[in-house]
Formats: C-alpha cells, structure tokens, sequence
C-alpha cells in the first residue's frame, strides 16, 4: 500500500478559488446585500457616531455556567432595562466596563455548522438539526465589510445552544486602510454591539477576520497582501474591541491547511502573535478517498503549534467531504483525529459549492449522529 503524502497533492487546488463555496452571496434584494452597499456610498450614516440613547449602570463581577457549559463569564449586569428595541449602544459605553466571557476550550467539545441562508434566517441550521439529530454548539455565518453584528441571528443561536461564530471578510477594502484607522468607527461600533451582547445574555462570539490569508484566492492572500499588513490589520482590529470592551470574543485566526505545490503556503509569516489570537482554526477538504486526517491536516497542526510557547487550541473551522470521499468514512476520520490531536472539534461546511459538501444519505447522517453523541450533541 502506498503511504499517502504528507499534504495531498492533485489536480486541483485544495481548495480551489472560493466563489461558489460560500461566496455566492445574499439576494440583491435582501437587507443584508444591501446593507454595505449602501454604507459603501454614505459612510457618515453608518458610522456616525450620534446615538439618542444613554445607559447608566454599576458592575458586579459574576462567574457563572453559561451556553450549555461552555462558558465562564465575568460580566457587568444592571443592563436589564435594555431592550433589544432600544438600538444599540453608544461607542465607548463598555470602554471601561468591559464585558468579559471566555469560552471553554476542552478538547473535543465543540460540533459547528455552517448552512447557507444564514443569519437572515436560523432555519437553515433548524432544518440540519431536523434531519441529523445533532443540535451543533457553533453556527457559523459569513459577514461583508461593512455589515453590522447580526444580534438576532446570535440571539437564536444562543437559544439553541449554539455559539455564533462570524468569519469577517474584509472585500473591497484595501487591509492598509484598517491600519490606518479608515475603518475605526466602523469596527468601533461592531465592537460595541458585540459588547453589547454579551452584557445583556451573558454569552460570547467567536470571530475570525480574514481567514484562509495563506491562500491565494482571497486578495488579502498570498499573492496581494503583505503578511505584515494582514498582521497590523489583525492587531489593530482586535486592540480596537478591546478598547470598546468586547472581552466576550473568543479571536479565531484561521489559516488553510498547507499545500506547497498547490501554492498555500505555511501560515508562519500571518501570524500576529498570541497575545491577539484565543483559538486557531484550519480550514481543509476531503476530496479524495484515500485522504485521512493525518495527511490532510496534521502537517498544518504541527506547523501552527510550533507559532507558540504556550498551546493554543485549535479548532477545524470549516471542512466538509465530497461524495466521492465516502462522507461517512471521513466524518469519522475528522471525529477520530479531532480526538487523537486534542483539538476542540470541527464546523461541517453544510453546503453546495465547489463541490456539495451538504450530508448525502443515511450512512454519512448516522456517521454525523454518531460524532455528535460523543460531543453529547444530539436533539433527541
């Protein structure tokens, strides 16, 4: 038998450019598209910095259960009297209360999902769980440059025992900008609603910005940005969350898994230090049958554990099997490597894209099933 290599080698990048993946967008008719074209035209009202709306409140430190045991949090309370209709609080109202939530990070203990239609709607993620029978604790959505923090959709996902977990994608925007404080008020304001929150359900979000920068179909990847702006760009918008005291973010730096000849490179040179990064995620598909975890994801863990003194979980944050691969087989694979490596787990990319990633058939549910029993996951 053939010991397969390292990094799998093939035909076609691993993964190829990513329109179609998850890039194929909202409607044009939707809020959410049309949201951050609008901002694009008339930043003074998206970032303007008036807000008819004043609160006023004294901090306990509590330390409490929370997210089904995920989460030990130290909040600041008194913001009862906040209505969700109340609109969102002004810049700087948590900038010296911070409001802080840290999510566990045992290993094997978290099973995401993304599915398309989010966060317009959680019913693509219900509809996962009526036909799996696995209630996942991540729900994944992907947010443009420019759209706000969608607090309903985190809202439903906290109810339904999920954390929201939101990949920031910087389009359209040059990542020098950021640096340069173009986007301040912007992120300020995002930063604020997270903080917000966080303070009134006392749980936290995941967010990673710019993920999958080792590769080279992204224009903050590989081939357009200077990894040293991608790290300034990282810092700045991470160092801005913490002025606004949005302590409740779990940071997920996410890279691709590594494949030279397939022009992804080693991560190292993104890395912007782990006083910015809480987790690292690694993004990796199974295309193949004779791909296992070992091959396609142990070199990048090695490589990513070696950015550190101190260990760092790491958490499989988007992957997804072909048909071809036997999904079964591989959902097993990912269960039995999350395992064997001590990582947190894996978000199933439960979708139609470069290729259809969606769970196809009984044997590739049950296989699901089975995962999530182990992660004490399932509805039923």
């Amino acid at each position: 038998m053939a010991i397969p290599p390292l990094v799998p080698s093939v035909p076609e990048p691993t993964p190829p450019p990513r329109p179609g993946r998850h890039s194929k967008g909202r409607g044009s008719g939707s809020l959410g598209g049309t949201l951050p074209v609008i901002a694009r035209r008339f930043p003074g009202i998206f970032h303007g910095h008036a807000r008819a709306f004043v609160v006023t409140f004294f901090v306990v430190v509590v330390v409490a259960a929370a997210t089904s045991g995920i989460a030990q949090m130290a909040t600041p309370i008194g913001l009862s009297q906040l209505e969700p209709s109340a609109g969102t609080a002004a810049i700087g109202t948590f900038s010296k209360h911070p409001v802080v939530i840290n999510l566990s990070a045992a290993p094997a203990s978290y099973l995401g999902v993304f599915a398309r239609g989010v966060p317009e709607s959680y019913a693509p993620v219900k509809s996962v769980v009526r036909t799996t029978g696995v209630r996942p604790n991540i729900t994944v959505y992907y947010s443009g440059w420019y759209e706000m923090f969608q607090r309903a959709f985190a809202v439903q996902a906290e109810e339904n025992g999920a954390v929201p977990f939101i990949q920031i994608d910087p389009a359209g925007i040059n990542l020098a900008g950021i640096v340069a404080g173009e986007y301040d008020t912007y992120l300020e304001e995002y930063a604020t609603a997270v903080a917000g929150y966080g303070a009134q359900t006392g749980h936290s979000v995941i967010i990673s910005f710019g993920h999958e920068m080792n590769g080279y179909w992204y224009h903050w990847g590989n081939r357009d940005t200077p990894p040293q702006v991608f790290i300034a760009a990282w810092r700045h918008i991470v160092t801005l969350f913490r002025q606004q005291g949005a302590d409740d973010v779990t940071w997920l730096w996410t890279t691709n898994i590594i494949d030279l000849k397939g022009h992804i490179l080693n991560p190292a040179p993104w890395w912007p230090g782990s006083r910015y990064v809480t987790w690292i995620g690694i993004d990796g598909y199974y295309y193949r049958p004779s791909w296992t975890f070992a091959s396609l994801f142990g070199p990048t863990i090695k490589v990513v554990r070696e950015l550190t003194r101190t260990p760092i979980p790491i958490l499989i944050a988007e992957t997804g099997a072909a048909r071809v691969a036997d999904q079964s087989a591989k959902i097993a694979d990912l269960s039995a490597g999350v395992r064997n490596y001590g990582l947190l787990g894996f978000v199933w990319f439960d979708a139609n894209g470069v290729k259809n990633w969606q769970l196809h058939g009984a044997a590739a549910i049950a296989a699901f099933r089975q995962t999530a029993r182990a992660y004490n996951r399932l509805s039923r």
